[in-house]
């Protein structure tokens, strides 16, 4: 099974891997909400966050920026929320699509770039 977003395969031209962030309470110190108690408030749930990591390779220079245009397409302002699926075919519902970072281009028997992009479920 091919990754995907929005039903769209994005990350499929090379290797690439699913990371969750960190999942659970929202607990800041209360000092840091002007509390003058000693202790943490819990706030709810902190938003869910997956990083795509991975390499996009093509066979040309100019077929490895059809792949970069592709993903870059799909960052916009507002973003809408999909659905984002891994290579084993975990889901992960109403996700944004907040960053793209790229690392920098090899050159070999295939062009390739190295990036990170970052989702996330937006809270309310």
């Amino acid at each position: 099974m091919a990754s995907s977003f929005k039903s769209k395969n994005l990350f499929g031209s090379g290797p690439n891997v699913f990371v969750m962030g960190v999942q659970g309470e929202l607990a800041p110190l209360n000092i840091s909400l002007g509390i003058g108690d000693a202790g943490s408030t819990l706030l709810g749930l902190l938003e869910l966050n997956v990083t795509v990591e991975g390499r996009l390779v093509a066979a040309s220079e100019s077929a490895l920026w059809a792949l970069r245009d592709a993903v870059t397409a799909e960052l916009s302002h507002w973003p809408t929320a999909g659905t984002l699926v891994d290579n084993a075919g975990r889901t992960w519902t109403d996700m944004t699509f907040i960053s793209y970072t790229e690392t920098a281009v090899s050159r070999g028997r295939a062009w390739s770039v190295g990036y990170k992009a970052l989702f996330r479920r937006m809270a309310g």
